[in-house]
């Protein structure tokens, strides 16, 4: 896949242009706010939920820009309509500034990252890493103890890392929703202490509207062993099951997991 165009502030420009000025330090100390949409067969997937978070993301920072929620929906329209792929990636990524209106905005397309289907049918291997986010309900630039913590667990041939808060209890992963199952319910950490993923708020309604219970709670680590199972959602990988988080390790994924990945992806098509 080529993509050699991007969008700064409106403006379509080709990808050779897509620079950031050394002097911003908005942008070196990571004060910015990004998503990422999935786009399926040209349409884009959750337009308006990723659109209102970034909105929502940038207020808890309290970074100020110029933007309106119809310049984000026709800036991103704008790029879908030069993108002659049907299946890619989108990611928006908006950089705060000294005044709102020097907030610079971007766009550009990228290839999808599809895991080994094979994960889906055995798991994924996980590892877990003391850290809380400190703004956790905002997508924000400033990724380094996250980014340190996926680096850890691809060292160790793992998926992704799940994330514990100090009071022992596993909240998210680095880019990821974390969930756990038991019978015929879903546990969620609570929204107070994660990211409200796109794809976890779709997945949880299909689940409700598929006759699963969803209850909020503390997740410990050592209390793995007294669910069924676990898995992680994302806008790339919808719905991956987990098979180990640092030596636990789930005999078997249960099949209402399954079940829920069948049902997401009815949804989603």
């Amino acid at each position: 896949m080529e993509f050699n165009f991007f969008s700064k502030n409106g403006k379509v420009l080709p990808i050779a242009q897509a620079t950031v000025s050394l002097l911003s330090l908005e942008y070196a100390y990571g004060f910015g706010v990004y998503e990422t949409l999935r786009v399926k067969d040209g349409q884009p997937l959750f337009i308006d939920d990723h659109v209102e978070r970034l909105i929502k993301s940038a207020e808890i920072i309290k970074l100020e820009h110029a933007l309106s929620v119809a310049d984000i929906k026709k800036y991103i329209i704008d790029v879908l309509a030069r993108t002659k792929e049907n299946t890619y990636n989108i990611k928006l990524m908006l950089v705060g500034a000294p005044k709102p209106e020097d907030a610079d905005f971007y766009i550009f397309a990228s290839a999808p990252l599809f895991p080994d289907k094979k994960l889906y049918r055995e798991g994924v291997r996980t590892i877990a890493v003391n850290f809380e986010r400190p703004y956790p309900q905002a997508k924000t630039l400033n990724m380094l103890q996250s980014y340190l913590a996926y680096r850890e667990a691809k060292s160790k041939d793992c998926y992704d890392a799940l994330l514990v808060n100090r009071e022992g209890n596993i909240t998210e992963g680095t880019r990821t929703n974390f969930l756990a199952v038991k019978g015929n319910t879903i546990y969620s950490p609570f929204e107070k202490d994660i990211l409200l993923g796109v794809a976890r708020k779709y997945v949880l309604q299909t689940a409700k509207e598929n006759g699963f219970m969803v209850e909020e709670r503390n997740i410990p680590k050592n209390s793995l062993n007294e669910y069924d199972g676990a898995f992680l959602t994302s806008t790339s990988s919808k719905i991956m099951p987990i098979k180990k988080v640092d030596d636990f390790e789930y005999e078997k994924i249960p099949k209402s997991v399954y079940r829920l990945i069948d049902l997401f992806n009815q949804k989603l098509n």
